[in-house]
């Protein structure tokens, strides 16, 4: 710390807000009386004393005296710049003030002493760093603004109090931050408070700068934006005037459209923020464009469109029953759901917990019963809109929920196009062949629609190409599919299964005599007074030329029938009207292509041999015959053993096995010869081996064979039979009976074995099919044998067929 010496006595010259530092040179205005009397009394008192005069300067905060002065000279008195007198004084030393005392003129006086800022010579190695450091920070400071003359004044300092004395120009230091340098006595804590403030400001300036660069920037980048955006509208309103537009035909004013369209309320949100995104986006942006296409998307979307159901139960069961025959459980159940709908309607609960009471039904039946037209008929019935989604071999996931908007060519998905197309929010929706759908490497698109048919989530549905929720609660959705087995289990719980298993030959006739026939006549330009088709032609074109579960390849028969009829007429070889009878089928399709087994003559016959029995199946064409055949080997060729033919399931070669094991150890006590399965090798045969079989609903029909085969009994003609058979001979039930009991009435068998805990299935069947069967149910296969075999006569007793 320095250390003190000569005391002084001097005028005090009060600086307000002021501070003076040693080596500074100011001019003081001496129109103030405080600083004229000081400076006055200086004069006065340097008359006596050699010198110039000499004055105190003493920084007077908010009246208040520091503690330290400046020593200060008159240096010259006269005139500032603005004509004011004036007095023009340089800072020496700092004196630390004591007590007052009395002096010439009306000035104060002070006792004061001056401080001692010598420093040693060298300097310490850290204070010339410091000495380094503040001039260059000040060079920085001073080049900044352009002082390059004061720069070399800064940098030819060496002494360290004057160096930090020097700071007490700078404009950016408070009063305050000025007395602290003057107070403090030390050159070298000077210097550092003097290099702290300094490298501050800097710091200051320099983020200051960086904000005013940015602020300027943006600024000039919105005035570009808007210069740009000004001439841009411009030039479009030239070009709508030199296209003859009118200035409200301008269509891309999304704002407007979306302000003005009925969206609802987080659609508006999300359609407002794409809004803002296309205004700041230029128009040759790729962004621009799909942001167009997704506000044209969302607001062609039916958000708060509904149609009214019809609420007419009565009107709705009849215009089903005017477009469709049969199908009575499809019926009821749309003319139920009708009803718990009027009545929910009625006692306002439409909406209960953000669900609305939609359905989901899934139409399971073979080709041709009618699935897809049902679809429409069900439309038509509840006054609903109706659109169709084919999903046959769609196998990515995006055509369900859509692809996301960043690809080229992003579209919404099937569902979500559906409901733009039908223009309501409550369509019904056929989604045709469920069971068709793939997968593949692009996603599961079964699974995609598992949140689409589900009653308890599809409220909230999100399509990937829209993002914003999508109320499918009050949609019915129609599912049809041939085979059940082919729907993930996951997605079949979603829905309620309905079974189409087909008609009936007597449906049939009704379905071509009052839908087909007409729409046929018209497609062959003729007239119903021109061509009929009488009742027996349409119960053989149903019963002999097309033997199937729907009514596809009938249709098919009867406009190959009438462009026959129409094409005579045109040859001159026909004359009409005409009446087409049973009778002249042969003469103008051909001859019939299913003979029933029991319209065959008895030699021809499948089961005219031993070792042949009837069986019934369910392929996903609907119910059919399915007939076994069994031989044994030469027991000479050592074949032993059992060899299934007819590309047989897993499954199929099991129950094989089975019925097998059952004659080898209970053939005894049905009286076969059960000695030849042990040494004769035995083959049993499916026919039509291109086709696979599976399950094990064949059980019984195999042991019937195998039965017919031992005993040389013949299997019964009219006889048809399924139903699983165990090692201990029971009969356990299978599946598809309704299936199966009308495909038995297709192909002309009058009795069927069933098994007996499968009674409950022949509820589903129609009465009028029952009526012309006769069906026994059985537990064990004893009753099957006693039922199927025909009586053992010694002539009629063919030999027991031998596999070469």
């Amino acid at each position: 710390m320095a250390s003190t010496s000569t005391p002084l006595t001097l005028p005090v010259l009060p600086l307000d807000d002021e501070v003076v530092l040693p080596g500074m040179v100011v001019p003081l205005d001496l129109s103030d009386s405080e600083v004229r009397a000081a400076v006055e009394a200086a004069q006065a008192a340097a008359k006596s004393q050699p010198g110039k005069p000499r004055v105190l300067l003493v920084p007077r905060i908010d009246g208040t005296y520091a503690n330290t002065g400046v020593l200060g000279t008159v240096e010259q008195v006269g005139r500032l710049a603005d004509g004011d007198p004036g007095a023009l004084i340089r800072g020496r030393e700092r004196v630390r003030i004591g007590a007052g005392t009395t002096g010439p003129g009306a000035a104060l006086w002070v006792e004061g002493t001056s401080v001692d800022e010598s420093v040693p010579e060298p300097l310490p190695g850290q204070v010339a760093e410091l000495v380094k450091e503040y001039k260059a920070l000040a060079t920085a400071w001073l080049r900044k603004r352009g002082a390059w003359q004061v720069v070399d004044r800064v940098q030819a300092i060496d002494d360290v109090s004057a160096l930090a004395d020097n700071s007490g120009y700078s404009p950016f230091l408070t009063t305050d931050q000025k007395v602290e340098l003057l107070e403090t006595a030390d050159p070298v804590a000077r210097l550092k408070l003097a290099t702290q403030q300094l490298r501050d400001h800097l710091a200051e300036q320099d983020v200051a700068e960086s904000i005013a660069k940015d602020v300027q920037e943006g600024v000039d980048k919105q005035q570009r934006e808007f210069l740009l955006r000004r001439q841009l509208e411009a030039v479009r309103k030239e070009l709508r005037e030199l296209n003859g537009e009118q200035e409200g035909e301008e269509s891309d004013d999304y704002r407007a459209r979306v302000e003005a369209a009925d969206l609802p309320e987080k659609v508006r949100e999300a359609a407002l923020k794409e809004v803002d995104k296309l205004e700041r986006s230029s128009d040759q942006s790729p962004e621009g464009s799909w942001i167009r296409t997704w506000l044209d998307t969302v607001l062609e979307m039916p958000w708060n469109e509904r149609t009214e159901d019809a609420y007419d139960i009565q009107g709705a069961q009849s215009v089903l029953d005017a477009e469709h025959a049969g199908l009575e459980d499809v019926k009821e159940r749309i003319t139920e759901y009708l009803a718990v709908r009027k009545r929910r309607t009625d006692r306002g609960l439409g909406v209960v917990g953000g669900r609305r009471g939609g359905a989901v039904l899934a139409l399971v039946g073979p080709p041709g019963v009618g699935k897809t037209s049902l679809g429409e008929s069900v439309a038509h019935a509840m006054g609903r809109k109706f659109v169709r989604v084919a999903l046959g071999g769609v196998r990515d996931e995006a055509e369900i929920r859509g692809h996301r908007r960043t690809y080229v060519g992003a579209l919404p998905g099937r569902i979500v196009r559906a409901i733009k197309e039908a223009g309501a929010m409550n369509p019904v929706v056929l989604l045709d062949e469920i069971d068709k759908v793939g997968s593949d490497f692009r996603g599961d698109p079964a699974a995609a629609l598992l949140e689409v048919l589900d009653p308890a989530q599809n409220h909230t549905f999100r399509d990937h190409y829209l993002e914003v929720e999508l109320d499918l609660s009050d949609v019915v959705f129609l599912a049809t599919a041939n085979v059940l087995e082919a729907i993930p289990e996951a997605l079949a719980d979603r829905m309620e299964i309905v079974r189409l298993d087909g008609y009936t030959e007597d449906e049939k006739v009704v379905i071509a005599r009052d839908h087909l026939l007409p729409r046929q006549l018209e497609r062959a330009g003729l007239d119903k007074d021109e061509v009929a088709i009488d009742e027996g032609a349409l119960r053989k074109l149903a019963g002999e030329y097309t033997r199937e579960a729907g009514v596809r390849n009938l249709e098919r028969s009867i406009a190959r029938l009438l462009r026959k009829v129409a094409a005579q007429h045109e040859l001159g070889e026909r004359k009409l009207p005409f009446t087409v009878r049973d009778e002249d089928l042969r003469s103008l399709i051909g001859r019939p292509h299913h003979v029933p087994e029991s319209a065959q003559d008895p030699a021809e016959r499948r089961t005219s041999v031993p070792g042949v029995a009837t069986g019934l199946a369910v392929t996903g064409a609907g119910g059919d015959v399915l007939y076994v055949e069994a031989s044994l080997a030469d027991p000479e060729t050592g074949a032993a053993g059992l060899t299934l033919t007819g590309q047989l399931g897993d499954v199929m070669k099991e129950s094989a096995q089975i019925a097998l094991s059952f004659l080898r150890s209970r053939g005894a006590e049905l009286e076969l010869p059960v000695g030849d399965l042990k040494d004769r090798g035995v083959h049993i045969h499916f026919p039509a081996g291109a086709v696979p079989k599976d399950g094990p609903s064949a059980g019984v029909t195999m042991t019937t064979a195998l039965a017919s085969l031992l005993s040389g009994r013949l299997v019964r003609t009219d006889v048809a039979m399924t139903g699983e058979v165990s090692l201990t001979g029971r009969v356990l039930p299978i599946g598809g009976v309704k299936q199966k009991l009308l495909a038995a009435h297709r192909a002309g068998v009058t009795t069927v074995i069933i098994p007996k805990r499968n009674e409950p299935d022949l509820d589903d069947v129609p009465a009028e099919v029952l009526d012309k069967l006769d069906v026994h149910t059985v537990t064990d296969v004893r009753q099957v044998l006693e039922l199927a075999l025909a009586p053992a006569t010694a002539e009629a007793t063919p030999e027991v067929p031998v596999a070469a």
